[in-house]
């Protein structure tokens, strides 16, 4: 047998990336459900980028790239949304996001800041990138899905839970 293909499904981060990838597919696919049973609008949080975030902390760069994938092709399958240019700029938008963060914190040697400006780079990619399909009718809906503001307040928590997850690593 290809070692290469093999899973040691005993070992304790394979168990972990796998209950991360699973709990990260079943909130994607009952966010629906809890916005409709909140009344809330739960994509506000931006539920695929806090599961890419949670990965990148948690679990493996090659996990975080394939969550960076299969989420917005998942939510597609299951729910028709988003549509399929959306769900590709979606995904550019996650792979970049992972990118970036490892790039990051390589670089400048800090989780949360590499968690922020990877976050913030990978949006302004997102609305270049929404920009132009916006105005060549490819995507027809408008630029600004989620408020700017409820961006910039979840780049923030998701940069404090970076920090945080850090330094209760360090305990």
């Amino acid at each position: 047998m290809n070692n290469a293909l093999s899973i040691n499904f005993r070992s304790r981060e394979t168990i972990k990336t796998i209950i991360f990838d699973v709990s990260a597919l079943l909130f994607i696919f009952f966010v629906p459900a809890i916005s409709h049973m909140l009344k809330l609008p739960v994509y506000f949080a931006e539920p695929m980028r806090l599961m890419v975030i949670l990965m990148l902390l948690h679990t493996t760069k090659r996990n975080a790239y394939i969550v960076a994938i299969a989420l917005p092709v998942f939510s597609f399958l299951i729910s028709a949304h988003p549509v399929p240019p959306k769900m590709i700029l979606i995904t550019a938008e996650l792979i970049l996001n992972v990118f970036l963060f490892y790039f990051l914190v390589n670089k400048i040697k800090s989780v949360p800041a590499a968690v922020l400006t990877s976050v913030v780079g990978s949006k302004a990619f997102y609305y270049l990138v929404k920009f132009g399909l916006v105005n060549t009718a490819i995507i027809s809906s408008g630029l600004v899905g989620i408020p700017i503001y409820m961006q910039i307040i979840m780049a923030f928590v998701f940069t404090g839970y970076a920090f945080t997850a850090i330094k209760m690593k360090k305990e």
